[in-house]
């Protein structure tokens, strides 16, 4: 496990959290997508920019990538050899995503990009509510295509196997 995608079914699953863990607990680099795409005051990056940075990171021999961005997941996925799916009750998703909205109102998470402070709109919330099932058909074919190619999968539905997942490393089952 050297080139790690962390993907999940939708915001609040704890894609950002869990990744940060894994790359303390690893040793490797963690990118975090957002802080590639939104710019100061929510302004997205060019489809050229946020592809040409996610190409510099595939680049190297080892990282962690986080985030979903489904049209620049080919440039991730073809250098990746782990991919680890997050998939939570929508219910727990939404819960986290008002929690954080509370947790760091007036503050820039340090997964987004810089000068982006906490917001939440009902459009974002739809978004999360209508795409919820799609995502779910979505991800589990793009977890069975990426198996098809012999590379590794983990799929975590539940707090307990998350943790049990990172626990694997705190007791050092996997070599860094």
């Amino acid at each position: 496990m050297h080139k790690v995608l962390v993907v999940g079914v939708s915001a609040g699953v704890g894609k950002s959290t869990f990744a940060r863990r894994l790359g303390e607990l690893t040793g490797l680099e963690v990118t975090h997508l957002d802080r590639l795409y939104w710019k100061p005051n929510w302004v997205e990056a060019s489809a050229e920019e946020f592809s040409a940075a996610q190409q510099k990171v595939v680049e190297k021999d080892q990282w962690i990538m986080e985030g979903n961005y489904t049209g620049t997941f080919p440039i991730r996925e073809a250098h990746a050899d782990t991919l680890i799916y997050m998939e939570l009750p929508l219910r727990v998703c939404l819960y986290r995503v008002l929690k954080r909205r509370v947790q760091y109102h007036g503050k820039t998470r340090q997964d987004i990009g810089e000068g982006c402070q906490e917001k939440i709109d009902w459009a974002f919330l739809k978004f999360i509510v209508t795409t919820y099932g799609t995502r779910k058909k979505t991800m589990q074919e793009r977890m069975q295509r990426f198996a098809e190619q012999g590379k590794t999968v983990h799929y975590l539905t539940t707090t307990a196997q998350i943790e049990g997942f990172l626990a694997t490393y705190r007791r050092g089952v996997y070599a860094k």
